[in-house]
């Protein structure tokens, strides 16, 4: 009988890195505080909630984020499988219907035996196998417990989450569905504005008032997540430039070009709410019912869910955990993964649980997990998070991490390259797994 690990959190990495174990033999005994205690961000206590957006990015085969998921679909990861079961049309991007995709998480693990369930809040670290995924919502007291164990500062970040609103409210008559550039089909539902609406808008959103901030919390924002607001605010072509590009975008109908272009993304399959693309925001509840509703499209919208803005923690990891999530410093088999080692973003947080857990597999046997291959996102990511010899910052899959591919002008060519090198790298280190 193998023995059981302790899984402290039941988000993405939490949940990947137990069906991982699970999958291998290992009993898994995972503690989730929620809804005993509940955080800043979560609205229900499903397993694997997706908590900000409901995409998990592109999957066009020539992006970090395309090379990625097929690196951990070759690695048996359980959670993409579940998410692509559960998705709703995003054009290129994988978006989930959030309910379902918990519940499909949460009956895949209930179908092992030797999975246990525990609602309560950990607040101590003992000598069992344990991966703590607490995510960047860790709770004060066991962040205050992994803030002494790992004897670095913890960093304090900010994330925003975008509001959804309800499509009956939507003013069909000022919208159209469409892909940028003719892509996707009808995946997104365009908001265009002329230039004097967006003009309206755009000094409305920098003067908007926002939720203060206590005087006690230290202030870094991730780009990533920029608030709507806070990117306006350097200058008015910003997010006309980025969320609200026009490009690539005409009225079907018309053949109308806009000023700026607002984009809702289908929340679930039903397709009776919309989420907000790129519209993470820390303005107040009232300010984000006048501002966001001067969106034409939006004037009689019901938000269904506001934007809210959250405190992220993230451990200072180089240093601390090794390239494979473990704890460096700790004698017992213990593994950081999630967003609370530092990797941005859902899958990257899915890749960190499946990282993790292998280690964790390989020291219950008395093996040792080797590096995965540099060339690979995987392998970059985890280098990064053990070792980045600048001023640490949580990081997401990109090309800008991995070795430099020369001697390739055409940019289309060199991302092409780039999968093909990271594919090959990680299909001969599996092989040679294998042979051990």
């Amino acid at each position: 009988m193998k023995r059981t690990v302790k899984i402290i959190g039941g988000g993405l990495a939490g949940s990947e890195a137990a069906l991982q174990l699970l999958e291998r033999g290992y009993g898994v005994k995972m503690h989730e505080m929620r809804p005993l205690k509940t955080t800043g961000a979560h609205s229900t206590a499903r397993l694997a909630e997706l908590v900000c957006s409901n995409s998990l990015k592109s999957e066009e085969p020539t992006t970090a984020s395309g090379i990625l998921k097929e690196e951990l679909d070759f690695l048996g990861c359980r959670l993409l499988a579940l998410a692509r079961d559960c998705r709703v049309p995003s054009g290129s991007a994988l978006s989930v219907d959030r309910e379902k995709f918990s519940a499909a998480v949460e009956e895949a693990l209930a179908s092992y035996d030797d999975f246990e369930l525990v609602r309560e809040e950990v607040t101590s670290l003992d000598e069992e196998p344990t991966i703590v995924c607490t995510g960047p919502l860790t709770s004060p007291a066991m962040a205050e417990v992994l803030g002494e164990l790992t004897g670095k500062d913890r960093l304090y970040f900010y994330d925003a989450i975008a509001p959804i609103v309800s499509a009956s409210s939507v003013d069909m008559s000022k919208a159209y569905f469409g892909g940028r550039y003719g892509k996707g089909g009808d995946d997104y539902l365009n908001l265009p504005m002329q230039r004097a609406e967006y003009e309206a808008f755009f000094e409305a959103l920098v003067s908007a008032q926002t939720v203060v901030l206590h005087d006690f919390e230290k202030k870094e924002l991730f780009e990533g997540c920029m608030p709507i607001e806070e990117m306006a605010k350097r200058g008015s072509d910003t997010i006309r430039f980025g969320p609200l590009k026009p490009v690539g975008l005409r009225n079907p109908v018309t053949g109308e070009k806009s000023y700026a272009v607002v984009q809702l993304r289908r929340e679930n399959v039903a397709g009776d709410c919309f989420n907000l693309v790129g519209f993470q925001t820390n303005l107040t509840y009232g300010e984000q019912k006048r501002v966001f509703s001067m969106i034409p499209a939006l004037h009689d919208a019901e938000f269904l869910r506001y934007g809210v803005m959250h405190r992220n923690t993230y451990i200072n990891a180089p240093g601390v955990l090794s390239e494979g999530f473990r704890v460096k410093a700790s004698e017992s088999p213990l593994y950081i993964a999630g967003q609370l080692s530092g990797v941005e973003g859902y899958v990257e947080s899915i890749m960190s649980g499946l990282l993790a857990a292998r280690g964790m597999a390989a020291e219950l046997e008395g093996k040792s997990e080797a590096p995965l291959p540099a060339v690979c996102i995987t392998g970059a990511l985890s280098r990064y998070i053990a070792g980045c010899g600048e001023e640490f910052k949580p990081m997401n899959a990109n090309l800008g991490i991995l070795p430099s591919i020369s001697g390739i002008r055409d940019k289309k060519a060199r991302k092409q390259a780039y999968r093909d090198r990271a594919i090959v790298a990680l299909k001969e280190r599996l092989l040679e797994g294998e042979d051990k």
